[in-house]
């Protein structure tokens, strides 16, 4: 594939992923890594400087089969076409594989569901996995089953056009009904296996939430995302006084009303479908182990 640069001043890594189908700027730099881009014959740089005319010659590779082992396991899908999946991953799946999780995860279910049905972004043959959930978290999550899928709905989570709502348990009661919290995330600097709110290596982070209903010592809460930072709801309401129920890592130490990890459920995912941009509204509702707390939380009574 040869491609004819025409802005000038523009990174070459930038523009590939800009005029290669496919291509995210980190694959395009894996390409020039491995001396698959050459520009006016030679091999280029990520941060080499285009001119207009310049040739830049791309060889993108077959993708690489990864080693994941398809493992069979039920999936509750509850939305499909030919380029998206959206599924209801239960509470204590873990999405992708690590230490201690090599064969039971929810990529090691849509490999055995999706088959041949994979995106080669970045140059593996994967499931595409476009944002991730805890595994803890119960909830909706978007799987890219082509390139372009890929693609347009990684932009859209970037841009924050991709919309996601949770619904959440928290401690204590709110005066106001509704409010956003705007907080930097950076990595915790004394426990890397955990976030906090911090000026330090950064990002913003912007949380929105609203009542749904208020109980004696809790508050069913709704939180949408602005940005998708790593454990954001959960740092963000621990940071404003309320962490959410169950959640030992951030809040309270000690398991209450028989939960040992967060209530925290991604109930509404709204996006603009790849291929044609028409609005696609997908919800699930509230699992079983969250409305059992709710009917505990009735019988508290209100505050």
């Amino acid at each position: 594939m040869i491609l004819y640069a025409n802005t000038p001043g523009q990174r070459l890594d930038a523009f590939l992923a800009e005029n290669v189908e496919g291509l995210s700027r980190s694959g395009a730099q894996k390409l020039l890594e491995e001396g698959c881009v050459l520009l006016n014959g030679r091999p280029g740089k990520k941060n080499d400087k285009l001119n207009a005319g310049d040739a830049v010659s791309v060889t993108v590779p077959e993708p690489k089969a990864v080693d994941i082992t398809p493992t069979k396991m039920p999936l509750d899908i509850i939305y499909e076409d030919e380029d998206v999946l959206v599924l209801n991953k239960p509470k204590g799946l873990v999405v992708h594989p690590a230490a201690g999780h090599q064969d039971d995860t929810l990529v090691n279910g849509l490999l055995y569901a999706l088959g041949d049905s994979l995106s080669g972004i970045n140059g593996e043959l994967r499931p595409g996995i476009v944002h991730r959930i805890d595994k803890d978290t119960s909830g909706l999550l978007a799987v890219a089953k082509n390139d372009l899928a890929h693609t347009v709905l990684a932009s859209q989570l970037k841009d924050h056009t991709m919309a996601r709502t949770y619904e959440a348990i928290v401690c204590g009661g709110f005066r106001e009904d509704s409010g956003t919290v705007d907080a930097p995330i950076g990595r915790h600097p004394s426990d890397r296996k955990k976030m906090c709110v911090t000026q330090r290596n950064s990002k913003n982070a912007v949380t929105h939430w609203e009542v749904v209903r208020r109980y004696r010592g809790y508050t069913h809460v709704r939180c949408s995302l602005e940005t998708g930072r790593t454990h954001q709801i959960r740092v963000h309401m621990a940071h404003i006084g309320h962490p959410i129920l169950g959640d030992t890592v951030y809040g309270r130490k000690k398991p209450e009303l028989g939960q040992d990890s967060q209530c925290l459920h991604a109930g509404l995912l709204c996006f603009r479908h790849p291929r044609d941009g028409r609005p696609v509204i997908v919800q699930a509702p509230l699992p079983e182990y969250f409305t059992q707390v709710l009917e505990k939380l009735e019988r508290l009574g209100e505050p």
